[in-house]
């Protein structure tokens, strides 16, 4: 029995310091890249190099703070681009508005080999959010409502060629409801699913469990019911625990009715921290490695840390950005006004 005593006294040890080491108690902010760009969109490849597309037509990779640049134009058209995703062998990236012109940009060994335009949609409407892929070969985008339904696009052929759901597929959206092109994570992906979250007049998860055949809408206790309220990001951990993050962008201070975690696979959200911790913030993630409990969410007000899915919060900085992606469990890029940064938490 002593000896059982001790084991356990030991296992409880360990899985207490293992803990521990996975409470972030502050960040280290390096900047990568400055320029003068609305920088929303990022995807990181390793802890020393980050793709990202922008406002003026600007995409580029910076590799170990060194940027290689390229300035897309569409006809006569500079394009603005809010969406960036990445396979084994390209980066895409897809303009916010009329014309939508979706970009194939072959990658070897770091370096552009070629591009090319795999879609183009136009219409006085047209305005694309967020993309991600599930696989090298499967991927989705999505923006806002033409036709009475939302957008969606989608690859079966590592986006060679892309289509878009008709409407009859879809869920039908709400008058005033759509999204925010916010950070690139109206998207969140796991296993065969998809989830995409709107906002404005109505905040809503619409849901594919088949990889973009089918879809249903199921409703949040996120703020809703004006034009700039409702849900900018969403992330999932598993098939079951989802985190959605918003606000209102006019009101960013306010911490009530903004952020929610499901437990069923978004069927179902529960508010976290009403009126309490961070208010706006426009990407939120789960922190690889902590088994769905740390959370960090990010805004133009600062960045935010949960340790315990959102039931308590702290500020580990004013300094604001648009979106984050995680490399591993202390380091990620953010992105943000005129500037990328690399971010490592700490457990001082």
């Amino acid at each position: 029995m002593r000896i059982l005593y001790l084991l356990l006294a030991v296992a409880l040890t360990v899985s207490c310091s293992s803990e521990s080491e996975n409470t972030f108690t502050s960040v280290q902010i390096e900047p990568v890249f400055t320029d003068s760009l609305s920088i929303r969109a990022i995807t990181p490849l390793d802890e020393n190099a980050v793709w990202f597309a922008a406002n003026n037509g600007r995409v580029g990779l910076i590799d170990h703070n060194i940027p290689k640049l390229a300035t897309i134009h569409y006809e006569d058209s500079i394009l603005a681009f809010r969406s960036i995703a990445k396979t084994n062998k390209a980066v895409f990236v897809l303009s916010i508005s009329n014309p939508a012109v979706l970009y194939k940009i072959g990658v070897n060994n770091r370096e552009a080999t070629n591009i090319e335009e795999v879609y183009v949609e136009e219409s006085p409407t047209v305005f694309y959010d967020a993309m991600a892929f599930w696989d090298d070969k499967e991927g989705i985008a999505m923006g806002d409502p033409t036709d009475g339904c939302l957008s969606i696009i989608i690859t079966r052929n590592g986006g060679n060629t892309w289509t878009k759901i008709p409407c009859d597929k879809l869920p039908k959206t709400e008058k005033g409801e759509a999204a925010f092109a916010a950070s690139n994570s109206n998207i969140a992906l796991h296993g065969n699913h998809a989830w995409i979250v709107s906002g404005g007049k109505r905040a809503r998860i619409f849901h594919s469990g088949d990889k973009g055949a089918t879809w249903e809408v199921f409703e949040t206790p996120i703020i809703q019911g004006k034009a700039m309220t409702g849900i900018y990001s969403v992330d999932f951990f598993d098939e079951t625990t989802g985190v959605i993050f918003g606000g209102n962008w006019e009101d960013q201070a306010f911490n009530e009715g903004n952020k929610a975690i499901t437990k069923d696979g978004g069927k179902t959200w529960k508010l976290i921290s009403n009126g309490k911790g961070p208010g706006y913030r426009s990407s939120v993630r789960f922190v690889p490695g902590s088994n769905g409990k740390g959370i960090v969410a990010v805004g133009s007000p600062g960045i935010s840390y949960s340790p315990d899915q959102g039931e308590t919060w702290s500020a580990l900085s004013s300094e604001g950005f648009y979106a984050i992606e995680f490399v591993n469990d202390t380091l990620a890029f953010a992105s943000g006004r005129n500037k990328i940064s690399k971010l490592i938490f700490k457990n001082d």
